[in-house]
């Protein structure tokens, strides 16, 4: 009759366990066992032992179900202290469960092996432009200089001058990481020979020195839309920094500032201005020419009695709609030019003009009456 213990007993599970659960319960009992941690101590290593032992059947599916249907007498339960098995033979069968737990990385996790260079996307780049009113409103052709990876020319962008003699880093078998092992804990680093890379190459392009890109500066135009707006962004595709051996290039962003004008400023897609007319001019109506941001003519008519601050609004004359089709407005907004200096003539004019159509006004809802009292000398 076997003496040794239940499997399932000995990982303290039941046995509807599922394999995370056994897993997870083995990783318990390791560490708790590890001899690390119990040095000197007989019956922890016993236990490890035993554990290893449970989870070494329990974890194989063939293995766990012989084990359920014959026990310990199963063709396939030959344990490890029937074939003698020692502390390294246990490390080396579950290499990848105690990488998995004391630190290092599980083999799904590793990274690929590589016999040369991986092609990589170049990274995408950003730069701010800035342009006048004027330009956003008509559009223009602008050139850009641009400090950035571009591919080697001495080598084609292959990094080496025989790209067949690259080949795979002997030390880390290509996963450009090498592993060790210190007492229970798990270590990797980068390969030392090939220094991370997975791969070796003799013959490295003297020009790139091996990188298969180098940095210069580079002058293209760019095309700017009409009605481009502030803060907006435009993509030049494949104009960012060169991709690694082969890789497609990254993209450039523009990033639009647009300075302010002294005498237009833009409101949405529509561009308003102000125009300064006389008195009479408000009051009689009146006909004037107004030069537009992109140097054309308007002709505004001033109907009798505009007030100041009055919206003209000129249909179609305005920004193009990035978003949409048309364009905006242009909308002229009157002022009043109050002269501080007249004439006696025109002084007199003045006061007369005041006596005819009187000094008393009536407020309009929300504002305020005023009464006249005197003119200031």
């Amino acid at each position: 009759m076997s003496t040794k213990r239940d499997f399932y007993e000995i990982l303290g599970v039941p046995k509807t366990a599922t394999p995370e659960e056994i897993k997870a319960a083995y990783r318990k009992q390791a560490l708790k066992y590890h001899p690390d941690r119990n040095p000197g101590n007989k019956e922890a290593e016993d236990k490890f032992k035993e554990a290893a032992e449970a989870y070494e059947v329990l974890s194989t599916a063939e293995k766990r179900k012989q084990y359920d249907q014959f026990g310990h007498s199963g063709p396939q339960m030959g344990g490890f202290g029937d074939h003698g098995m020692d502390m390294n033979d246990i490390y080396s069968n579950f290499e990848h469960i105690f990488k998995d737990f004391f630190g290092g990385q599980d083999q799904k996790q590793r990274k690929q092996k590589r016999s040369g260079p991986t092609p990589k996307k170049g990274h995408d780049l950003s730069k701010e432009l800035q342009i006048t009113l004027e330009e956003s409103y008509l559009g223009a052709t602008k050139e850009i200089t641009l400090y950035h990876y571009v591919p080697c020319t001495t080598c084609n962008g292959k990094g080496s001058t025989a790209s067949s003699s690259i080949t795979e880093c002997t030390e880390c078998h290509g996963n450009g990481q090498v592993g060790y092992r210190h007492g229970i804990f798990m270590y990797t680093q980068p390969c030392p020979v090939c220094h991370g890379e997975g791969y070796i190459n003799p013959n490295p392009c003297p020009t790139c020195k091996g990188q298969s890109r180098v940095q210069q500066y580079d002058k293209f135009n760019v095309t700017i839309p009409k009605g481009i707006y502030q803060g907006a962004e435009l993509r030049i595709g494949g104009k960012g920094d060169a991709g690694v051996f082969g890789g497609p290039s990254g993209d450039l962003y523009i990033r639009i500032s647009v300075i302010a004008n002294k005498k237009f400023t833009r409101v949405e897609d529509d561009l308003e201005c102000m125009i300064t007319l006389t008195y009479p001019q408000l009051v009689l109506g009146c006909q004037v020419e107004l030069e537009n941001i992109d140097g054309t003519k308007e002709t505004i008519k001033v109907s009798k009695g505009t007030k100041v601050s009055e919206r003209i609004v000129i249909p179609g004359k305005g920004f193009a709609r990035i978003r949409g089709k048309g364009q905006g407005n242009l909308v002229v907004i009157t002022q009043c030019d109050i002269p501080k200096k007249l004439s006696a003539e025109a002084e007199k004019t003045l006061i007369q003009y005041s006596e005819l159509v009187g000094t008393h006004t009536d407020g309009h809802e929300g504002s305020i009456k005023s009464f006249f009292k005197k003119f200031l000398g």
